[in-house]
């Protein structure tokens, strides 16, 4: 079987150790490490990766520089960010560079791996157009507006959570009818994804709307919606979050 090859842009030891001790362990996978900004255009052009691992702080050349580097090649990687710069306007910047997904540092070898196997094995955008043609311009890819919905109401992108929850928007938004059949099929077919189970993703899902809830940021998610929709007695079911920001993108993009 061809093995995925990964390349891990990144120099601080807690990697090193996760590709030790993990990466290089798995036999799916043909693993390349760079630690230096500078060369890795060009260890990347050479290696020609599915997906790029790619931290911000880098010696000799930023991770931003790079990426817009690798987004700039002809059938360029899958660019997941790992970072320690957790701030907005960083997770803004990165996305809007190209990013496909963000983990916020310290990441673990299951949350890397879990955003790995997302972006190989995406919800093609080809079903979510033929709800309507005009469908989210190419522009605006689904992620990045997941992503942005999330930063806003605060959900974190180093919790499990994040990723079920971003896979069950994108899954809704493609097939809108199994937000109806949330235990039945949504959940199943998101656990399946990740290689988890059914009660697992929900209560992670539940987590990462607590956390947004915890937060405080009750407003921001009142803006996004257009109308008071809760307040911080009232949080919403997993359910309710999922139709709602789905909802919400369907709308925007008729």
């Amino acid at each position: 079987m061809q093995k995925t090859k990964i390349a891990i842009v990144d120099d601080t030891k807690q990697m090193k150790n996760i590709v030790q001790t993990n990466f290089l362990k798995n036999d799916n996978f043909e693993i390349l490490e760079i630690n230096d900004g500078e060369k890795a255009i060009g260890e990347i052009k050479t290696f020609l990766p599915q997906v790029v691992v790619l931290d911000l702080v880098l010696p000799n050349r930023d991770g931003f520089k790079v990426l817009e580097d690798i987004k700039k090649m002809e059938n360029s990687p899958k660019v997941l960010v790992c970072s320690a710069l957790t701030n907005e306007n960083f997770i803004r910047k990165a996305l809007s560079l190209g990013a496909d997904n963000f983990l916020c540092k310290p990441c673990s070898y299951e949350a890397i791996l879990g955003g790995i196997q997302e972006l190989l094995s995406p919800i093609k955008e080809s079903n979510i157009t033929n709800i309507n043609s005009e469908l989210f311009p190419k522009n605006k890819k689904i992620d990045e507006k997941i992503s942005n919905i999330f930063i806003t109401v605060g959900i974190p992108a180093h919790i499990k959570g994040y990723q079920f929850l971003r896979e069950a928007i994108k899954l809704t938004i493609s097939s809108p009818d199994i937000i109806n059949s949330i235990t039945k099929r949504l959940y199943p077919n998101i656990a399946k994804r990740f290689s988890t189970s059914p009660s697992k993703v929900e209560r992670a899902i539940r987590h990462a709307i607590e956390v947004a809830w915890n937060r405080g940021k009750i407003e921001n998610i009142n803006t996004i919606f257009g109308l008071p929709v809760y307040d911080s007695n009232d949080k919403p079911t997993n359910g309710e979050f999922i139709a709602l920001v789905a909802d919400k993108m369907l709308v925007e993009s008729a």
